[in-house]
């Protein structure tokens, strides 16, 4: 393996010597997910494998190009899983662009997103590095904010070597319901039932119906169907209709129209653009088609953001796939990339494009 990490840093050398580019690539299922890549593959892929698993202290540490197939079998094994549901969007899926992409599944209103669970990370940076942040223990507070920041940052700060992440046992119990309802009342409903002790640990509207999954203890979970009512599913049916929204199977996503995601407060009214699919409680809304600035106008002004998250790249550039920063914001990121990648040799257009 330190043959691979000593390729590579000749490789970053070479690109940061003579002005060149380096689009990192492992599995290539995320590929789709931000800006068009910019410069020669990195492929990272090879560097794979379970470093270190701990069940009872509910950690593991992977390298990057570790198969999320291999590391959620062995989780499995133990009786736990990574809760946040982080989606694959294909077999290829690794560790390493899991954490770059930053994208959590269903689960993600119940639990947090994957930089929740991010303990420690080991990076190879813009200069040839090895650096290593956090650690491998839930209670590090070293170099914690590091890992995070590494959430959701495509590539464009280093090569990720490996991950350590905080694992939890898989749920004792779980149902899924259903309810008839429009989207305002159904926006209403999760409100009021996210202000109580419920074990909802994902919700999906579309089309006129609001689906509900409650987990954990059997008593909770039996309790709680019962004060909620509704049509239940059959478990079969319930998990392959939770993972075609985590794979973006269900037919909502089928299609060459734009995919957007906004990211808005739960209370936020309904945003009438063109077929929605809305998750996580209301703080995620999934639009067809729709005009860039008019989606952006009016996420901004409920008080959230708008992402780009599936189109061709002729209208990724035009629009922008990340909603633009403020000028403050922008000033971070611009220091970050110098810090991290002082040549911008990584993905420089991925994230946001001339900063």
């Amino acid at each position: 393996m330190d043959t691979l990490i000593e390729h590579w840093t000749a490789r970053i050398s070479e690109a940061a010597s003579a002005g060149g580019k380096l689009a990192i690539r492992g599995g290539g299922s995320k590929s789709f997910y931000g800006g068009p890549e910019d410069g020669e593959a990195l492929d990272v892929g090879g560097y794979r494998g379970i470093v270190a698993y701990e069940p009872t202290e509910l950690v593991v540490t992977a390298r990057a190009g570790t198969p999320l197939t291999e590391l959620a079998a062995t989780l499995a094994e133990k009786g736990q899983w990574l809760a946040f549901e982080p989606p694959y969007f294909g077999p290829a899926a690794t560790v390493g662009g899991m954490l770059a992409s930053g994208l959590s599944g269903p689960r993600r209103q119940a639990v947090g997103a994957v930089r929740d669970f991010v303990l420690g990370v080991k990076l190879l940076n813009g200069l040839g590095e090895v650096l290593s942040f956090g650690g491998q223990v839930m209670k590090n507070v070293a170099g914690y904010d590091v890992p995070r920041l590494i959430a959701g940052s495509l590539g464009t700060l280093g090569v990720v070597l490996e991950v350590s992440l905080k694992v939890l046992p898989l749920p004792v119990a779980e149902k899924s319901l259903r309810f008839a309802l429009d989207e305002a009342a159904a926006l209403r409903r999760l409100n009021q039932w996210g202000g109580r002790p419920l074990p909802i640990s994902a919700s999906a509207w579309h089309d006129g119906i609001l689906t509900l999954r409650l987990s954990g203890a059997a008593a909770a979970v039996a309790a709680a169907q019962r004060t909620l009512a509704g049509e239940v599913l059959e478990d079969a049916e319930a998990a392959a209709f939770w993972s075609s929204l985590r794979e973006q199977t269900h037919a909502f996503f089928a299609g060459d129209a734009p995919l957007w995601r906004l990211s808005l407060p739960s209370v936020a009214p309904p945003q009438a653009f063109g077929p929605t699919l809305i998750e996580w409680g209301g703080a995620q809304r999934w639009l067809r088609a729709g005009d860039a600035t008019a989606i952006r106008a009016a996420a901004t002004q409920a008080g959230g953001h708008a992402t780009l998250f599936r189109a061709n790249d002729a209208l990724k550039t035009a629009v922008g796939v990340f909603q633009p920063l403020t000028e403050p914001l922008a000033r971070i990121h611009r220091n970050l990339k110098r810090a991290f990648d002082p040549q911008a040799v990584f993905n420089p257009g991925r994230l946001y494009p001339g900063l």
